[in-house]
């Protein structure tokens, strides 16, 4: 199955404990521009696609991890894949600002199909993201 010809936004909500520090996170530090907001939520535009952090701080955090490829990735998580040089770029940045990662910027499954660069790290209130990319994006779905 290849990657799909069209994008269709997706919209995903998220809990936060602080809705500063969620656009100094998503919107300063991801570079996302931020839409729609309110007292109690803030939409983005996440490469495209709509997410919105609603201030929830008891519903935050991760907590379950799973084996993939030799590593703990959390289990619940969000993130987009980049083109190559975007993911490189944003892999560069969170490293100079010395941001900590679940899983620092590898390629994982390498020589295999699906190969692909990835990164985990988590936001201020604990939410895993993923970026990750593809030299050949139609092997995204890959088996």
């Amino acid at each position: 199955m290849s990657a799909p010809e069209t994008r269709i936004p997706f919209h995903l909500a998220f809990p936060v404990r602080d809705i500063a520090e969620a656009r100094a996170f998503y919107g300063e530090l991801l570079g996302c521009p931020e839409g729609r907001s309110a007292p109690e939520w803030v939409d983005f535009n996440f490469y495209g696609h709509q997410i919105v952090a609603h201030l929830a701080p008891d519903e935050c955090g991760h907590k379950a991890l799973s084996a993939v490829d030799g590593h703990n990735v959390p289990v619940r998580h969000f993130g987009a894949v980049l083109p190559m040089d975007k993911w490189q770029a944003m892999a560069e940045k969170l490293i100079a600002r010395q941001t900590p990662f679940v899983i620092e910027p590898y390629v994982r499954f390498k020589g295999e199909p699906g190969e692909q660069a990835t990164m985990f790290f988590l936001d201020p209130s604990g939410n895993a993201l993923e970026l990750k990319s593809f030299a050949d994006l139609d092997s995204l779905f890959a088996v």
